[in-house]
């Protein structure tokens, strides 16, 4: 996937997942975009865990599927940082 779509994807699944996941999460649209693009790397990953039973580091397209992954990827992530860095919503 090429750059642009990586951007495009990104921010599209950042912005639906921060409007998702409860609270106040800040970063602007450079973490919005770094957000979705982690997701993507996460839901990719875990998308294919459950459906090869391997462990891949793969991300996912952009597509109306690809997007969905990508925001639950994304909410998963946010949930990680905030247990990580026990910030209270």
């Amino acid at each position: 996937m090429n750059i642009l779509a990586w951007i495009v994807l990104g921010l599209i699944a950042g912005a639906i997942a921060k409007a998702i996941y409860p609270g106040h999460q800040g970063g602007g649209i450079l973490g919005t975009l770094l957000l979705g693009v982690i997701g993507a790397f996460v839901g990719g990953s875990l998308y294919a865990l459950l459906t090869t039973g391997s462990l891949a580091l793969t991300a996912t397209g952009l597509s109306i599927g690809g997007v969905v992954i990508a925001v639950l990827g994304a909410i998963v992530a946010l949930f990680i940082y905030y247990a990580a860095t026990k910030r209270t919503v």
